[in-house]
């Protein structure tokens, strides 16, 4: 059992699986923090059990901390947002290139993507989706699957996970982002996205839509409300204007981001 005189965080998957080991920890003087990113879907009187012998809660969005308190009652919550790290503008391409930046997870729609890409062949664009292809090899089967059924191997590529050079390239090349999952307790790709001056499409009701704020640098959309996407992403393709709108706004955006530095000290603030 740790001592008193120690402070510890843990995460909220870990936490709900032992509530009574928090409890115990908590009872001998130990300050157990947990950073719940958001609602478990599976579970909740062990998350509530949890999160009542905790000495306090860390959320990463007042979204997430909405859903905690939606689920559970009241909650005393810290929200401490991600920082995003500086980064160079990216320079776009000819044809226009799309990115979206997630592990191919059926949360994330990817195949919802690509359904809509396929209906915008008549345009010129290429698109890359960048995650792991191991978290769900079968719903990443089905993406590749979905790839070579519309006849878009030459137009969007699935890269798999990308670090360092390989990823930075891709973000220097993008012109639009896209992160449509249909749950997200922040969206993290949104401040990387805006990090290098990359405007964003996200889902309404979900975590990305406060990591885009009103920076106008995209939009959030209704989803899956059929041809919405598609309607959208033919917009930006055609429409010059929109795509300097966006991406103006875009760049404006990476002088307003909260950086590292500042989540930290939120949460050391409340931890001591």
């Amino acid at each position: 059992m740790l001592d008193g005189a120690t402070t510890v965080i843990a995460d909220g998957l870990v936490a709900s699986g032992a509530p009574d080991e928090i409890a115990g920890a908590a009872g001998k003087g130990t300050r157990v923090w947990i950073l719940s990113h958001m609602a478990l879907a599976d579970h909740p009187d062990l998350e509530a059990k949890a999160l009542a012998a905790a000495t306090g809660i860390i959320c990463p969005s007042a979204h997430a901390a909405a859903e905690l308190r939606a689920r559970h009652g009241h909650q005393d919550i810290v929200v401490a947002t991600p920082g995003a790290v500086e980064a160079d503008p990216a320079k776009g391409s000819q044809p226009q290139h799309i990115v979206a930046v997630a592990a191919l997870l059926p949360n994330k729609s990817q195949l919802e993507l690509v359904e809509a890409l396929s209906h915008t062949q008549d345009l010129p664009w290429t698109a890359a989706l960048i995650g792991s292809n191991d978290a769900d090899p079968r719903y990443a089967a089905e993406v590749r699957a979905a790839v070579e059924h519309h006849g878009l191997q030459n137009r969007i590529s699935v890269t798999g996970e990308l670090t360092g050079e390989a990823l930075e390239d891709q973000w220097h090349r993008a012109d639009l982002s896209v992160l449509i999952s249909r749950s997200e307790s922040y969206g993290m790709a949104v401040s990387e996205s805006l990090a290098h001056g990359i405007p964003v499409l996200v889902r309404k009701g979900t975590g990305a839509v406060e990591a885009l704020g009103k920076t106008g640098a995209g939009t959030a959309l209704e989803l899956p409300e059929t041809g919405n996407l598609t309607n959208t992403l033919r917009s930006w393709l055609t429409d010059p204007a929109l795509q300097d709108r966006w991406r103006t706004a875009a760049l404006k955006a990476r002088d307003h981001l909260q950086g590292w530095g500042t989540t930290a000290a939120i949460v050391l603030k409340a931890l001591t």
